[in-house]
């Protein structure tokens, strides 16, 4: 059973199947703790580009492609909300 996922996580989920197409994706069945890349959701790195774009368009900053800390910060859903909750514009 997914873990429920908190309003942030949400709101990017939905962000994530709106921004990628994700026609057979509901946002709601997306498991906050489950990989988005490989095994998990499946996303590559055009879609890290494009959610990457969709994110600082929404929450008002930069993400880089060149962060050391991508792999990390797009580990799961969980983990790229907590990013963005922590960096967002106020």
């Amino acid at each position: 059973m997914p873990a429920t996922q908190t309003q942030t996580e949400q709101e990017l989920a939905a962000l994530i199947v709106q921004a990628l197409n994700l026609e057979t994706v509901a946002p709601g069945d997306i498991d906050p703790e489950q990989p988005l890349f490989g095994e998990g959701l499946g996303l590559d790195s055009i879609d890290a580009l494009e959610l990457a774009l969709e994110i600082s368009k929404r929450y008002g900053f930069q993400m880089r492609s060149d962060d050391e800390n991508n792999r990390q910060i797009f580990a799961s859903l969980r983990a790229l909300a907590s990013h963005i909750a922590a960096h967002r514009a106020q």
